[in-house]
C-alpha cells in the first residue's frame, strides 16, 4: 500500500440508497484529509456531498492507492479484478447481505477508514486463481478469488466432463458442473455444493461437483499449487460456460478445456483491528447461539 495516501477510490452501486449512504458520509471525510477521490459510476445528487473525479474503471487500479468498496461481496470481487496486478488494498464496507469479504460495518466506517489511510489495518493478502479457456485460438483467461466456475449452458441436461490434476486422471463427472474454489470461495458457491469451509490461509483448493448425478461424487481438497484440468467429453450438443468470480469468462464445447492453476500475483484485504475468521463465521453463519460467551 502507498503511503501517504493520496487518491481514493470509491466502488458501488450507488443506485442502492444504502450504498449511496455510505459514500455521502464518505465524500466530505476524506476532502477534510485532502484525499482525492475517483468514481466510476455516477453518484446520485443526494451522494455527492465532496469532490469527486469521475474515471473509467479500467484506470482505478493505476491511480488509486486506496479502493474502497461499498457493497457485498460481489462488489468486492469485482473490485478485486480491478487492483489485481496493481498491488492496491482493498477495504470493504458491507452495505449487502452475508459479507465475508466486506466486513467493516456501517457504523464503524469512518473510523475503519482513519485506520486504514494511517496504515494500521490487518492485512490480509488472498491468493489468485487464473483459469485458461484452451482448445481455440486465442486462449482466454482471467483471474479469481473466489472462484472458477464450469456450468452446464441448456437447461435441464446435465454436461460429462474429466478432472484432470497434474497431469493425473482423477474423475469422470456427470451434473451441472463443478467449482473450483481458493480457500476464499470456500465460503461461497461452494459452499452450497457441499465443499467444507476452508481457513483462508491455508494453501489448498476445493474442487465442488454442482448436482452431480452420482452421489459419490464428493467435493475434495488438493494442494493450491496443483494444475487442474477441466474436459468437456463428449455428449450430443453439449455445452458448458467457464465464469470467473461471477464474469462469464467464455463456453466450453466437446473436446476443449479449461486449467486452473494458482498465480503469484494476489489481492490484499484490510480488516478492522482484531479481525477474528472465526468470529466472522460466528457472526455470519449464526453458530454458536445460546451457548456460553467465549468471546475473551
Amino acid at each position: 500500500m502507498s503511503f501517504p495516501v493520496r487518491v481514493c477510490a470509491l466502488i458501488g452501486r450507488f443506485a442502492d440508497p444504502r450504498v449511496a449512504e455510505s459514500a455521502a458520509l464518505l465524500l466530505p471525510h476524506l476532502a477534510e484529509r485532502g484525499i482525492e477521490v475517483l468514481v466510476s459510476d455516477p453518484l446520485p445528487p443526494a451522494a455527492a456531498t465532496g469532490p469527486f473525479s469521475r474515471v473509467e474503471e479500467s484506470t482505478i487500479g493505476e491511480r488509486a492507492d486506496l479502493v474502497i468498496v461499498i457493497g457485498g461481496d460481489g462488489t468486492l470481487l469485482l473490485a478485486a479484478r480491478l487492483v489485481a496486478r496493481h498491488g492496491v488494498p482493498l477495504l470493504g464496507i458491507n452495505r449487502g447481505r452475508l459479507g465475508f469479504l466486506t466486513d467493516v460495518m456501517p457504523q464503524d466506517v469512518l473510523a475503519c477508514v482513519d485506520a486504514a489511510l494511517q496504515g494500521s489495518s490487518e492485512l490480509d493478502r488472498r491468493p489468485l486463481l487464473e483459469a485458461r479457456l484452451l482448445g481455440r485460438a486465442p486462449p482466454q483467461s482471467s483471474l479469481a478469488l473466489n472462484d472458477v466456475v464450469l456450468q452446464k449452458l441448456a437447461t435441464g441436461r446435465m454436461i460429462d466432463f474429466e478432472t484432470w490434476i497434474d497431469g493425473r486422471y482423477v474423475n469422470t463427472h456427470a451434473g451441472d458442473g463443478i467449482v473450483v474454489a481458493s480457500a476464499t470461495g470456500s465460503t461461497a458457491y461452494a459452499l452450497s455444493c457441499g465443499g467444507p469451509i476452508v481457513e483462508p490461509n491455508l494453501d489448498v483448493v476445493v474442487l465442488a461437483p454442482i448436482s452431480p448425478h452420482t452421489l459419490s461424487d464428493r467435493p475434495i481438497v488438493v494442494s493450491a499449487r496443483s494444475q487442474i484440468e477441466i474436459r468437456l467429453i463428449d455428449r450430443t450438443d453439449a455445452r458448458g460456460q467457464v465464469v470467473c468470480d461471477g464474469t462469464v469468462l467464455g463456453e466450453l464445447g466437446v473436446g476443449d478445456r479449461v486449467t486452473v492453476a494458482r498465480t503469484e500475483e494476489s489481492v490484499t484485504l484490510l480488516h478492522p483491528t482484531g479481525y477474528d475468521y472465526f468470529r466472522l463465521l460466528r457472526s455470519k453463519l449464526h453458530w454458536g447461539r445460546g451457548s456460553l460467551d467465549h468471546s475473551r
